[in-house]
């Protein structure tokens, strides 16, 4: 069965959608660079302890609302940036560009 490319927002409460918004509002103007992947796209951000967790928190609701997505934050060594990546195949690309406002 091929999964869905959408989102269910029925996944979390009124709270964690609430939090969930509040993180991509503070998450979004942090990106300082964004890769094209062959299954989707990695967002770049400058180390920062408070971006890491906040990243963290991000993943933790992400992952309930859309399950057809891989997410994965990286931290590279010597505090060097953090990254996540969302992946779903080549064909979630536009749903992942739509969902994180990817141009």
């Amino acid at each position: 069965m091929d999964p869905v490319f959408a989102c269910d927002m029925t996944a979390m409460t009124g709270v964690q959608r609430a939090r969930h918004h509040e993180l991509a509002k503070r998450l979004r103007p942090a990106v300082v660079a964004t890769e094209e992947l062959v299954d989707g796209y990695a967002l770049r951000f400058e180390m920062a302890p408070e971006l890491l967790m906040a990243l963290a928190e991000f993943v933790t609701f992400e992952r309930l609302c859309c399950p057809w997505l891989t997410l994965a934050v990286e931290a590279e060594r010597s505090g060097g940036a953090l990254r996540l990546r969302m992946t779903a195949g080549a064909e979630a690309k536009p749903s992942i560009r739509a969902e994180f406002g990817i141009p």
